[in-house]
């Protein structure tokens, strides 16, 4: 038997998660199976949304059991298989979680043709986070040729294909990032029209600046600070895509200070705001369109994307925790293992 390395969820956190939250294990792994397919886990994808599944109740994406593996999307070589639509030697991109190695069924799969993209970015741009951005943007923004479009947490994976698709599309991009050398990246590598630092102390004015015209989408995956300063610019009609909170993932409790609801609601019905959540499952429909389209435009040189790589799964529960403190520059991936050449 083969020894798989896993990290498991020892205790769920109260806040920020720490360290002691997770669990390096390694147990005993059958490397052929009787059904299935027997994987090699090559890249492991950290992503935001983890925080929610680490506490106890679902939500969009069923909770982790303690002492249970952290769950995650993988690029994955199939080392055997039993299943007809796969041979050893595939790559493939699936829900196998932190670990080395993992049995699967098949279903959820996706082959990968390595020739066509770099099989990581199955991952990022070509993955659950390009298509989030994608979809998102393109069924609640409703981007329209001369719109100002902001993003949050833009030099990110989700946030980066959300400003250049808009590009694409015709719109004025402000991206907001936390640090100068962020901000740089979505105006001089993607082709942003705007990049703003919202650690700046002068940020809410720099924002109101750049967007002279206010704002007619607002794509948000901050919350917090964020939106306080988009809050105020933005127009009749806005579209607001609701992508995620990753300022507020880890309260305890609400933030003080007046309660604002009711404020929002008379807001939202008086400038006629759509604001509307989305999981990116509630458009898996387009996922053919998706990938032909976005696809073309990364072959044709129209879309960009940045890696954050870190190497060793051991070094998964460290990295995650930076995420969430805005530490990394990209699309967080760690490297389990080299593909084959």
């Amino acid at each position: 038997m083969l020894k798989n390395r896993q990290i498991l969820l020892a205790s769920r956190p109260f806040g920020e998660p720490t360290p002691e939250n997770f669990r390096l294990a390694t147990t005993d792994i059958p490397d052929r199976p009787v059904q299935g397919l027997f994987l090699k886990t090559l890249w492991l994808s950290l992503d935001p949304y983890m925080r929610g599944i680490m506490d106890e109740g679902d939500s969009y994406t069923p909770a982790v059991d303690v002492g249970g593996v952290m769950d995650g999307g993988t690029v994955s070589l199939v080392l055997s298989s039993r299943e007809p639509d796969f041979a050893p030697g595939d790559f493939v991109v699936g829900y196998t979680g932190w670990q080395e190695y993992a049995h699967a069924s098949g279903e959820g799969l996706r082959k990968l043709d390595p020739k066509a993209a770099p099989i990581s970015t199955a991952l990022g741009l070509l993955g659950m986070p390009g298509m989030t951005a994608y979809t998102g943007l393109l069924n609640i923004g409703q981007p329209k040729p001369g719109e100002t479009l902001v993003v949050a947490a833009a030099s990110g994976a989700v946030g980066s294909a959300v400003g250049q698709i808009a590009r694409l599309k015709g719109c004025r991009v402000v991206g907001i990032a936390g640090g100068p050398e962020k901000t740089r990246f979505v105006v001089d590598e993607l082709g942003f029209d705007a990049g703003l630092d919202h650690r700046a102390a002068d940020f809410p004015a720099r924002l109101e600046a750049a967007c002279p015209k206010g704002i007619d989408i607002y794509f948000e995956n901050v919350g917090g600070h964020v939106w306080d300063a988009v809050y105020p610019l933005l127009n009749n009609f806005t579209r607001i895509p609701v992508c995620g909170q990753i300022a507020n993932y880890s309260d305890t409790g609400l933030p003080p200070g007046p309660d604002r609801t009711l404020a929002l609601i008379g807001t939202i019905l008086v400038k006629r705001w759509r604001m509307q959540g989305f999981i990116v499952t509630d458009f898996a429909d387009q996922t053919d369109e998706f990938l032909r389209e976005v696809g073309g435009w990364l072959r044709q040189g129209k879309l960009k994307y940045k890696e954050d790589v870190v190497v060793g799964l051991e070094n998964a529960p460290a990295a995650f925790i930076g995420q969430l403190k805005g530490r990394n520059f990209g699309k967080l991936l760690i490297k389990v293992a080299d593909a084959p050449v």
